[in-house]
């Protein structure tokens, strides 16, 4: 089964971990036909099917072995990504106003108390919709204009994340099509 892993501040605080080194990791861990996509923390990879959550913990203390620090690690089925890059979570009036649209990866499903949280984030220029275990934030302007904070926000939140461009996560369903023979499996 196809998983794509996104990672979280993999290279930060002056580590620096290049995506064949990265590949290399994974591999070690067992995982099969590994390859990254785009520099960014974002490894697609194969493993027999297996309960998400474990494949999370396994993948981040293989790194934390190997890298020496802590690496946060989101990982979702490739159905999953076809899921996310296809939902809608905002108004085509909202979306008309859209400069930007991330997607916030975490590790467990939000409930009705982290939904109440995150709605204290929305203003003028961004609001937030959850879904599952994601967020998607609209933002009306440049990332860097806005007013929000993800450090601020996980703290709030009281959940690690890992935010990624809508962009990007719909190239990585349209390079791996969720095809009736793969749902199969």
């Amino acid at each position: 089964m196809r998983y794509i892993a996104f990672l979280r501040a993999i290279n930060i605080g002056g580590h620096v971990v290049k995506m064949a080194e990265l590949k290399k990791h994974f591999e070690s861990m067992g995982l099969k036909s590994v390859e990254t996509f785009i520099a960014s923390g974002n490894v697609i990879f194969e493993a027999p099917r297996q309960n998400v959550a474990s494949l999370e913990k396994k993948i981040a203390a293989g790194l934390k072995a190997k890298l020496g620090y802590g690496v946060a690690t989101f990982v979702r089925t490739e159905e999953e990504i076809a899921a996310i890059a296809a939902r809608e979570p905002f108004t085509p009036e909202a979306m008309a106003r859209t400069r930007v649209v991330n997607v916030a990866f975490t590790s467990s499903e939000l409930g009705d108390e982290h939904r109440a949280r995150l709605k204290s984030f929305d203003d003028s220029l961004s609001d937030f919709a959850a879904h599952g275990k994601e967020i998607y934030w609209r933002c009306s302007v440049s990332q860097g204009e806005s007013n929000f904070q993800t450090q601020k926000f996980e703290k709030l939140m009281g959940l690690d994340a890992t935010w990624r461009n809508i962009n990007t996560v719909r190239r990585l369903a349209a390079k791996y099509p969720v095809t009736t023979r793969h749902r199969a499996k």
